[in-house]
């Protein structure tokens, strides 16, 4: 499972979950447990929905969000 951010035209951006990332030849994206970026609820979504569908046309682009096993550690440049 992937944790995307998807940024929606004119609103404020998405955070789902998929099974798979989206591909080209899809028409709209699919994703579960909609959440604002800072994992709150959605307001423009009623409750009990789980599962959103957002058409191509309203997004700008998308963020593909590290899983637990891909976050490095970097080290920062000042003490």
């Amino acid at each position: 499972m992937y944790a995307i951010l998807v940024h929606i035209s004119g609103q404020e951006p998405v955070k789902l979950d998929v099974d798979e990332l989206p591909k080209l030849t899809d028409t709209c994206v699919i994703g579960r447990n909609p959440r604002e970026r800072s994992d709150k609820e959605i307001t423009w979504v009623d409750e009990g929905v789980t599962t959103i569908c957002i058409p191509w046309w309203r997004i700008n682009y998308i963020q593909f969000l590290p899983t637990g096993a891909e976050e490095q550690e970097f080290d920062l440049p000042f003490r």
